[in-house]
């Protein structure tokens, strides 16, 4: 659907003298900042943008990803472009529940959980673990959201001899790190920060694109000396950001 006063505007799309895929970066530009689109508005299609501003579907395309790579929108595959809120951003210094931070920032916290099982280690994951190679381990996926737009993946293994009941969870009530803070709370961390292109299955699960840069926490966590869990956290570059304060 384009968007209410898209085509009653369109007469004032005047090129000039700049590209004409600049000319659109800033036709859509003047509605983000001017309020008339908010956060989340959705705009206009690629074929809206050819059809009702005569501009070459390249030219569109250009504008579109363009606008997404500096912030100003943001593209979910199969669904559409929509304007960006603030890029939301995580404590690289804390262990905090996703939920938590999104709420703090007004927003709406949704989860999907797409694995919860009991697995053998593999040598990497033993190795991370304190385990032997073929212990059992629990292994969950999460996607977490924020106003529906999937910020997060959350790979996580999970050391049965500390939280034994972990698979047995309703992880829609409460998320995986809220629950391992209640039952191991956390003495030891530790993080490394990457920047990774994703997986074709991380793509699917935070519909981007293959090319998109992702973020990527990998995270070990204690509880005095038991080795309680090591995840794997991507974010879609574009949607978050890392920050750290040290005092």
């Amino acid at each position: 659907m384009t968007a209410p006063g898209w085509r009653d505007d369109r007469a004032t799309f005047a090129p000039g003298p700049v590209p004409r895929y600049e000319a659109v970066k800033q036709f859509i530009r003047s509605r983000i900042e001017s309020g008339e689109w908010p956060t989340n508005h959705r705009i206009p299609s690629e074929n809206d943008i050819v059809a009702d501003l005569g501009v070459s579907r390249m030219t569109a395309n250009r504008a579109l990803r363009e606008l997404a790579s500096e912030g100003a929108i943001t593209r979910v595959q199969g669904v559409g472009s929509f304007v960006a809120a603030h890029k939301g951003s995580t404590a690289l210094l804390e262990v905090r529940n996703i939920a938590d931070e999104i709420r703090a920032r007004g927003h709406r916290h949704t989860s999907r959980l797409t694995l919860l099982q009991e697995e053998p280690a593999s040598p990497e994951i033993g190795d991370a673990l304190g385990l032997p190679t073929g212990a059992r381990v629990f292994h969950s996926i999460m996607v977490h959201c924020e106003d529906e737009v999937p910020i997060q993946i959350e790979d996580r293994f999970v050391n049965p001899a500390v939280c034994p009941n972990y698979v047995a969870q309703d992880f829609s009530a409460m998320t995986p790190n809220a629950y391992l803070t209640l039952v191991a709370p956390i003495t030891r961390t530790e993080q490394i920060v990457e920047a990774v292109l994703p997986k074709a299955w991380e793509c699917k699960l935070l519909a981007i694109g293959r090319n998109e840069p992702c973020l990527m926490i990998r995270r070990r966590t204690w509880s005095e000396t038991a080795s309680v869990t090591t995840a794997r956290l991507l974010y879609p570059g574009t949607r978050y950001r890392l920050e750290g304060v040290s005092q």
